[in-house]
């Protein structure tokens, strides 16, 4: 129910801020822990203060009752980034943010991301704004099937198409199984 309060909302938020778009000097990407399952309001929240905030999301698969469902889930579960001058920004306030257990600290100030880390996500997003783990891929290479019903299986990469097939060789009850898969369901191990 929240969910949908957010989705039917996103139109008020303030939009002129774009993830992609270079910081301005003393910016520095830091990371905000977010209240277990509440990461959707603390982004919101944010939001709504002002706050850049890059939340990475990736299609996953789950199982549950045997079914196999693809759905759009955090990357890294109750963190996310959040851009702050430290000199300028009034960044205490985001500790009192609902849906923020606490930006993560050095001492008695923010710990800032090490350049390049959330540059390197960003470089990953995909036209819907998710996170694809799949673009560094190379034949030869150990990979982790993330979706399909080989979900988590670890094989080794042997062919790539140019129609986002792979042909993967699975390690299978002691053997090399051969599997063509989508390469969205590929990650590297």
């Amino acid at each position: 129910m929240y969910l949908e309060r957010i989705e039917r909302s996103e139109t008020m938020l303030p939009r002129k801020w774009d993830v992609r778009s270079p910081l301005e000097k003393g910016e520095r990407w830091y990371v905000v822990r977010s209240l277990p399952r509440q990461e959707a309001r603390a982004e919101f929240q944010l939001l709504r203060q002002g706050f850049p905030v890059f939340f990475p999301r990736a299609t996953k698969t789950v199982r549950h009752a045997r079914k196999l469902r693809m759905v759009k889930g955090a990357v890294f579960p109750t963190y996310m980034f959040v851009v702050l001058d430290v000199e300028r920004d009034r960044w205490r306030s985001v500790n009192g943010t609902g849906g923020v257990a606490s930006l993560i600290m050095q001492g008695d100030t923010p710990q800032p991301v090490p350049v390049g880390v959330v540059e390197n996500l960003l470089d990953l997003l995909d036209e819907e704004g998710m996170v694809r783990l799949d673009r560094n891929l190379r034949e030869g290479q150990t990979v982790r099937v993330v979706a399909g019903a080989f979900a988590n299986a670890i094989g080794v990469l042997e062919r790539l198409d140019a129609n986002g097939r792979v042909r993967v060789l699975l390690d299978i009850m002691n053997g090399k199984v051969p599997a063509h898969l989508d390469r969205l369901a590929l990650e590297a191990a």
